[in-house]
């Protein structure tokens, strides 16, 4: 039998450690196999404490008058995981769909995350239908969103696969009703979350002008924002040309200055446009990539240089990788906030998924792609069944319970 969890609403739950020095100090990750667990949550609380004057405190969860780390924990296994099958979901991309693209191994499957003193409640499809009824729910940011998007219409549709249902797909917006439950399923492409103007032949990111993209998401019941990968793309990767910021143009700039005010733009909208009594509003925090086996090696030598061939994840205790500078960016922005965005915490505790990526299992890869996983190997999506699943019961959990 699960524990009830009842989280106030709203909810502004922050990372549970950000390292002083990111670039060389280790991720923190709790782990429930430590039998003085009450002296571990007092620890913590007084980390908090020590942080709170970066990154702010976290109100508390009640799960039968004790707290409830949501994103603090281990992963167990348990066979009856996943809850749906790639083969019968009508929206997964070849991108994240490794068991079609020729994955050989399926115990990265059978993972569930536990967290240190409580118990997720199990993703249930129809009552997720039934307490959403006549209600949007709309992603926004960039293909880690869209990874989380696909993961929640399967997730969702294995309940009820006789309803009916309608799938809108478009660019940048893309919509699955669930019609018999009048639910709308949405993903909104916006990588910055600002806008980005063409002018001259070349794209604008405009750090200060959110009003374009805007204006889709003001009708949705629950937001759920993501960003943070794209502001450190560079060559053929990066997505624009120039930024404009204050008025001025400029090449580049450093890029968690520039995350820091696209950012700030966002808040300032959501604080003058989201009313917290109509609309529930989320942050994903930023997901890790696995392209350096010497984070989790320990120094071992590995025999590739990326997630190639990983199958298991992380053991121990901790991680010993770099936490995302772009976090603290985030968590400072929203901290500030007046009507502030509950953060789902997941970069941890998918740090040590080094297993769940879809490598060269994926459709976007030439049969000699994957023949050089060392160069091609996709190390930031995650494959579907996966990873974005939990993401979706632990949303599930803070949205309904």
């Amino acid at each position: 039998m699960h524990t009830s969890i009842k989280i106030p609403s709203p909810f502004y739950l922050l990372p549970p450690l950000i390292p002083p020095n990111p670039r060389s100090s280790p991720m923190a990750f709790s782990s429930i196999c430590n039998p003085h667990l009450f002296l571990l949550i007092s620890l913590l609380s007084l980390n908090y404490v020590l942080l709170a004057s970066s990154v702010g405190i976290a109100h508390p969860i009640n799960t039968n008058h004790s707290n409830c780390a949501l994103f603090m924990g281990s992963w167990v296994h348990d066979e009856s995981y996943p809850i749906y099958q790639a083969s019968s979901c009508p929206v997964i991309d070849p991108e994240f769909n490794c068991q079609m693209y020729g994955r050989p191994d399926s115990n990265y499957l059978k993972y569930r995350w536990k967290p240190a003193n409580c118990e997720l409640p199990r993703f249930n499809g129809l009552e997720f239908l039934m307490k959403m009824k006549g209600k949007s729910v709309m992603f926004v940011g960039d293909s880690l969103g869209r990874n989380q998007w696909e993961s929640l219409i399967c997730m969702t549709w294995s309940a009820v696969q006789r309803s009916a249902t309608k799938f809108i797909r478009g660019d940048p917006l893309s919509t699955f009703k669930f019609l018999d439950y009048g639910v709308d399923v949405s993903f909104y492409r916006a990588p910055y979350l600002v806008d980005i103007d063409a002018a001259g032949g070349r794209r604008v990111l405009k750090l200060d002008d959110i009003s374009k993209n805007s204006r889709a998401w003001m009708a949705a019941d629950v937001l759920l924002f993501n960003t943070g990968h794209w502001w450190t793309h560079q060559g053929r990767l990066q997505g624009w040309d120039l930024m404009e910021s204050g008025g001025s143009l400029h090449k580049d700039m450093d890029r968690l200055v520039a995350l820091n005010t696209g950012l700030k733009t966002w808040a300032q909208w959501a604080d003058s446009h989201v009313r917290s009594t109509k609309t529930r509003m989320f942050f994903l925090s930023v997901s890790p990539t696995h392209y350096n086996p010497s984070e989790w090696s320990a120094g071992a030598t590995s025999i590739g240089k990326s997630c190639y061939g990983e199958t298991s994840p992380m053991s121990g205790s901790a991680y010993p990788g770099i936490y995302p500078n772009q976090m603290k960016v985030i968590d400072t922005v929203i901290r500030g906030m007046r009507n502030k965005a509950y953060i789902l915490d997941i970069t941890t505790l998918s740090a040590m998924r080094k297993d769940a990526h879809p490598s060269i299992y994926t459709g976007d890869l030439s049969p000699g792609q994957r023949a050089n996983p060392d160069h091609s190997a996709d190390c930031s999506h995650w494959c579907l069944p996966g990873l974005p699943d939990t993401w979706n019961q632990l949303f599930y959990t803070a949205l309904l319970f």
